[in-house]
C-alpha cells in the first residue's frame, strides 16, 4: 500500500469529482472522531473510518481503493449515525467499492468479495437474500467448505435456515434493478 504522505494538492481532482457526481460529500468533515469511535469492526481495519473520510477529501484514491477496510465495512450506518455532520460514510464505503470494482482493482479482502457476489447473485436470482443458496455458492468459490460449519448447522437446527427460498411479489422490479433500468415511477 502506498504509504506517502497525502496533501489536498497531492489528490486526484477527477476521483473527487467523481464522488461530487456520486453525491458523497466529504468536505463537510472536521475530523471529530465520533466516527471512529463508534465503528464494531474498526479492529479488523487497516485505515480507520474518519481517515478513509480524510483521505476522499484529499483525493487519496488509489490509497482508498486498495485499503481493506472498504471491504471490511459492515455498512451498519453506527459511524453515520454518531456523524455530527451527516455524512454517509457507508455510503461513501459503497461508492469505494464499486470504484475499486470498476477499476479492475483486486479486493484487499477477496472472501469478502467472494460473499458480496453471492449475495448480490441471491437478491437478483430470488428477490431476497435465500441464504442456504447464497452460502452454498460462496463455499464453492471460496473453497472454504468447512470454516463455520458449526455454525450452519446450529442455524439450522433453530430453524434459522430453510432449505428452500421464500418467494417474493416484484421479482420483476428486482430484475429490472439489476439491468440497470431501474424502477420507472408513474407520475
Amino acid at each position: 500500500m502506498n504509504t506517502e504522505p497525502i496533501s489536498p494538492e497531492s489528490g486526484s481532482k477527477k476521483f473527487l469529482e467523481k464522488l461530487k457526481t456520486m453525491e458523497v460529500d466529504v468536505h463537510s468533515c472536521y475530523q471529530c472522531g465520533r466516527c471512529s469511535a463508534g465503528c464494531p469492526v474498526s479492529e479488523f481495519f487497516d485505515l480507520n473510518v474518519m481517515e478513509v473520510v480524510r483521505l476522499a477529501a484529499y483525493g487519496a484514491e488509489e490509497r482508498l481503493l486498495t485499503s481493506k477496510t472498504i471491504w471490511l465495512c459492515a455498512a451498519c450506518e453506527t459511524c453515520a449515525s454518531r456523524c455530527p455532520n451527516d455524512i454517509e460514510i457507508a455510503g461513501l464505503m459503497d461508492v469505494l467499492r464499486e470504484l475499486a470494482l470498476r477499476k479492475g482493482i483486486r479486493p484487499a479482502e477477496e472472501r469478502i468479495a467472494i460473499f458480496h457476489d453471492c449475495f448480490l447473485g441471491s437478491i437478483k436470482h430470488w428477490g431476497r437474500a435465500y441464504e442456504v443458496g447464497m452460502i452454498g455458492a460462496y463455499k464453492l468459490r471460496s473453497r472454504d467448505f468447512m470454516g463455520d460449519m458449526k455454525l450452519g448447522l446450529d442455524m439450522f437446527k433453530k430453524g434459522k435456515l430453510s432449505l428452500k427460498p421464500h418467494s417474493i411479489q416484484g421479482k420483476s422490479e428486482i430484475r429490472q434493478i439489476f439491468s440497470g433500468k431501474g424502477k420507472e415511477y408513474e407520475r
